[in-house]
């Protein structure tokens, strides 16, 4: 037994500075990893919500950037699994919790409804697209000339489309009712799959800085106002990506535009539509935001209203050891200034796409002071610990639980994300919109 716990400390130790004494609880054994899993899964149930607001809700408005939302957020979706396996000592084991479905286990049920909304997501994708999937393969099969590329493309839009060709009204309507059953199935089940990751944590009853009934709430809030930025950024970005190509004539930079040209149409258009769906999709990102700031407001009120026994240390953790964290980073720099930034006013595209940059960071810091400063104080509230994320890996160990495997996290949904567009374009314009 000893034997198999050794690795853990080690792995714990090499990241932990003591402060005092911190008996039982020794280091800070769940590291930048376990502070990227919530956020991932934050941001692909934000994006999913996103983009069900057109979809259900019949927000004509965020049309654009709801099509966008919904490629990328299954672009994000394998990730979410990504900083699990990483912190395992064991990934090949992650599997597991897939493959021996068991009720009565968080993790376990992590597990099914993860597959779960990423089924649902798939076939929200497979309808949203199928006219598209075979007017492209008419497209292709038509041409004499086809590239190796294009070839490909055409033999992976023959299997997806599963055969089903009838691009006739009443089947393209039934694709939309579909669409709609989906998207309205999927947003109890995107925030299920958040929320669950405040539950393991409100549900510690050890840790008094985790244990509240509000903590899955206020993850599942925070998770919409974190995928929602994230939307917004990389829109504004992705576009001007598409406007830089669009003015020199570089269609061929974009992964959508090799074989996809119709889908990028003129710069006028991509500049109408960037500044339209950032500036309506800001007003939406400031309601949820009102929303998750007022009950991170109303859990810090009411415990300190009841001042239960570890209100003492809580109040100790909140206003001397991590206040730089918790008010500067997080409330100030992260919530409050966006919040401001996105009141005024005359919201231009660039001041919405900073705002949610920093709204990204804020939800980032309430991640980290959820996971690192709750385990940052002593059980027997005598002491305090002080987490040092590697920079420099030297190992396996400090290259996944470092910067290294931070960035490996954050990079893989792009990556992903890019070849993803080459089969569903994510910036799909009609040509009738296009010309209007």
């Amino acid at each position: 037994m000893v034997e198999q716990l050794a690795p853990m400390l080690v792995h714990g130790e090499i990241w932990t500075v003591k402060d005092l004494f911190v008996l039982p609880n020794e280091y800070v054994y769940w590291a930048i990893q376990i502070v990227l899993y919530p956020y991932m899964t934050g941001l692909v149930a934000g994006a999913f919500v996103l983009s069900s607001l057109y979809h259900v809700f019949g927000v004509e408005k965020l049309k654009e950037i709801a099509r966008f939302a919904l490629v990328f957020s299954f672009a994000l979706l394998p990730v979410a699994m990504l900083p699990l396996l990483l912190h395992l000592m064991q990934p090949l084991r992650g599997i597991n919790v897939l493959m021996t479905p068991h009720f009565t286990s968080a993790i376990s049920a992590f597990g099914i409804v993860f597959m779960a909304y990423a089924c649902i997501v798939a076939a929200e994708i497979w309808f949203v697209y199928r006219e598209f999937i075979v007017s492209s393969i008419h497209r292709l099969s038509a041409k004499t000339d086809r590239s190796a590329y294009e070839g490909i493309l055409l033999r992976i839009y023959k299997l997806i489309s599963l055969g089903a060709m009838d691009t006739s009204k009443k089947a393209l309507g039934a694709d939309h009712k579909a669409v709609k059953f989906l998207a309205g199935l999927g947003i109890p089940v995107a925030c299920f799959l958040h929320g669950y990751a405040g539950f393991i944590f409100g549900s510690v009853k050890a840790n008094a800085l985790w244990m509240t009934p509000l903590m899955p709430v206020i993850f599942i809030c925070s998770a919409v106002v974190s995928g929602i930025a994230l939307c917004i950024v990389c829109y504004y970005l992705f576009m001007g990506l598409r406007k830089w190509a669009a003015r020199r004539g570089k269609n061929y930079f974009l992964p959508d535009g090799i074989a996809h040209g119709s889908s990028v149409v003129d710069y006028d258009h991509l500049r109408s539509v960037q500044e339209h769906e950032v500036k309506m999709t800001s007003k939406y990102l400031l309601i949820f935001m009102t929303l998750a700031l007022t009950l991170e407001a109303l859990d810090m009120i009411f415990r300190g209203y009841t001042a239960v026994k570890s209100w003492d240390i809580l109040r100790n953790v909140l206003f001397e050891h991590d206040y730089v964290n918790i008010f500067i980073l997080q409330y100030g720099i992260g919530n409050i200034l966006p919040f401001i930034m996105l009141l005024i006013p005359g919201v231009t595209v660039r001041r919405a796409a900073l705002a949610s940059i920093l709204v990204l960071f804020g939800v980032f810091m309430m991640r980290w002071n959820v996971v690192i400063g709750g385990q940052a104080f002593s059980l027997t509230f005598n002491g305090f610990m002080h987490y040092h994320m590697p920079i420099i890996p030297h190992d396996i160990e400090t290259f996944k639980e470092g910067l290294g495997g931070a960035l490996l996290v954050a990079v893989s949904p792009f990556v992903i994300f890019y070849f993803l567009n080459m089969i569903f374009p994510a910036f799909l314009v009609d040509k009738e919109e296009a010309h209007h």
